[in-house]
């Protein structure tokens, strides 16, 4: 169809000014597509035609193609290519000027669909001395341009240039601004995903966004063997995971050692590569650091001779930072699962050794005493310690201590304070002047001292219940004083004492009380005085006193039982800071 929207301007004076506003007219376009839609309303102003295309030249394969065309079938614009120097256009490009054919039927050069055209005008469009693609004009009829048309067109092309090319930076500079917030998703998007598999796989998909490659892996450096193993691949293979390349060989290898990426037009041209593709002809290796450590290498692979830009190679590099980053943190991530895991179950395996030290029940053939206990730790391990222990017939031994901070270290000093405990306490039989209520503290102490534990300390009260002579001989290092409810009086029994291990040379005192029928001694560490509501009140001794008072007359288990329930009471919703234990001894005759 003719295009002929205005009449051909009659003067030298209306052809410039023509000319000056369809320049300004095209040069006013920004968007691409726009502006090559517009370029043959515009021309249509200068000439008629029937035909027109616009070809924009491929530098690096030196092709001309068909961006935008009127009057063409569509499969012709798809398909045809001319190289420079190719037809009557690709001969304007080569020879930097225009050609004018009055009869297509006398040209041998014309290579173009349209058969039934017979006039053709192709004109080249230079920007700053480079021709960058052609005008091409095509009409029905001969000698339908004339010399004053190619002028016209020259000047209108060299307008048509500048358009182009502000609209081709138009159009570059909004694609790195949208490639700059597509990678900055990317960037939250990897960096929220701590699983490394599935990491991995997100990657390959989201480079997807930024390259449209046909082959893509993500090799990680294992250092144990120096080798770079493949984790994840998109068409590499049928057994993509097997693939191990030692650190140095290969394209990859290289890229990981040197720390460099490589963009290879053509593999076969590189004696560095090794073929793990084999339909592979280009290559992008672009290596994943960390500061100044490699963690591994994206590999991309095309078909086709030079199918990666440097552009690829800058916006690759700026992802695989973002995808180093987010693989250590997947890492390091992983790790710490499996540590925590691992002490997860250490801990377990520790509450349960924690319990089997514990005493459980009073000493087997115990006549004439009730005795029982509760502990609660503030955290998976607690370093509260108590103990029942007869050395001797007719006696029982009770032993409550705390010892400085709370979870494993804690729960380790207790135990082998503990042991001291039962081992100086047995000892008796054979050396009971050494070994009297505190002479057992004077050795813990001596003991604990020595082992030079900085920060660490225990307080403990040792009781030794004497049931045949009917006394109770206390020495206490620290520990709340133990109370005492008898018919007249529920108290407690005022014993200070220097922790144990905090200082050396030190004289512990010893109180002795008789034992009465229905008496009640209760023991407790700070956990139980020390509970803290929310109002941040202290359970504190007297409610002890009271609670002790109010339940004299039941049984030992029954005693600390309504210790605990009333702690639990008055803490409320307020967490539990510290350990807490409570034994209970009733004289039952």
């Amino acid at each position: 169809m003719t295009m002929d929207v205005h009449p051909r301007p009659a003067s030298d004076t209306a052809l410039l000014s023509t000319l000056f506003e369809l320049g300004r007219e095209v040069t006013a376009v920004l968007d691409l597509e726009e502006l090559l839609a517009k370029i043959p309303q515009l021309i249509a102003r200068l000439t008629r035609f029937n035909a027109f295309s616009v070809y924009l030249l491929d530098e690096v394969r030196q092709e001309l193609r068909i961006a935008y065309a009127t009057g063409y079938p569509d499969d012709a614009v798809q398909k045809l290519r001319l190289r420079v120097g190719q037809g009557v256009v690709g001969a304007a490009v080569e020879e930097d000027r225009p050609i004018l054919v009055n009869d297509i039927r006398s040209e041998p050069r014309y290579l173009g669909p349209l058969r039934n055209m017979l006039s053709q005008l192709a004109v080249p469009m230079r920007r700053k001395g480079k021709v960058i693609g052609a005008l091409n004009l095509l009409a029905e009829s001969t000698d339908a341009f004339t010399t004053q048309d190619e002028a016209l067109l020259r000047q209108f092309a060299a307008h048509v240039a500048v358009a182009i090319e502000n609209a081709r930076l138009f159009r570059a500079e909004r694609q790195y601004v949208e490639t700059l917030e597509t990678l900055a998703e990317i960037g939250r998007e990897m960096s929220s995903i701590l699983d490394l598999d599935v990491l991995l796989t997100r990657i390959a998909s989201l480079t997807k966004r930024v390259i449209d490659y046909r082959t893509f892996g993500i090799l990680l450096v294992d250092e144990a063997t120096g080798e770079l193993e493949m984790k994840f691949a998109v068409r590499y293979g049928e057994d993509p995971t097997s693939k191990r390349v030692k650190l140095g060989q290969g394209l990859v290898g290289w890229a990981a050692l040197h720390k460099e990426a490589l963009l290879v037009p053509d593999v076969s041209q590189d004696p560095r590569y090794i073929n793990l593709v084999p339909d592979a002809r280009s290559e992008l290796v672009i290596p994943m650091l960390l500061k100044d450590r490699c963690i591994g290498v994206f590999d991309l692979e095309n078909p086709e001779f030079d199918a990666f830009t440097k552009e690829h190679k800058e916006l690759l590099t700026l992802l695989a930072s973002q995808a180093a980053v987010a693989i250590e943190n997947a890492r390091l991530y992983e790790e710490v699962r499996r540590n925590e895991e691992r002490i997860e179950r250490e801990l377990r395996f520790a509450q349960r050794v924690q319990r089997a030290l514990l005493p459980t029940e009073p000493p087997a053939r115990l006549r004439h005493a009730d005795v029982a206990a509760r502990f609660a730790a503030a955290s998976e391990l607690g370093g509260d310690i108590h103990d029942f222990l007869a050395p001797e017939p007719n006696s029982l031994v009770v032993a409550v201590g705390d010892v400085s901070g709370k979870g494993v270290p804690a729960a380790l000093y207790g135990a082998f304070a503990a042991e001291l405990v039962r081992s100086r306490t047995f000892r008796r039989r054979y050396a009971p002047d050494r070994f009297s209520v505190s002479g057992v503290l004077q050795s813990m102490n001596t003991i604990l001292h020595e082992r030079q534990l900085e920060g660490y300390y225990c307080t403990l009260c040792y009781a030794l219940f004497d049931l045949k002579r009917r006394t109770l001989t206390m020495a206490n290092s620290g520990l709340p004083y133990p109370i005492r409810s008898t018919e007249a009086e529920c108290s407690q029994i005022v014993l200070p004492g220097v922790p144990l291990g905090s200082f050396p040379d030190v004289a512990y005192d010893e109180v002795t009380k008789p034992l009465e029928g229905g008496d009640v001694y209760v023991f407790c560490t700070d956990g139980i005085y020390e509970a803290v509501n929310e109002q941040g009140a202290e359970f504190g001794a007297r409610r002890v006193c009271e609670i002790v008072g109010a339940h004299r007359h039941e049984s030992a288990r029954a005693i600390v039982d309504a210790v605990f329930d009333a702690v639990a009471a008055f803490r409320g919703p307020a967490p539990q800071h510290d350990d807490m234990t409570a034994v209970a001894v009733r004289i039952t005759t």
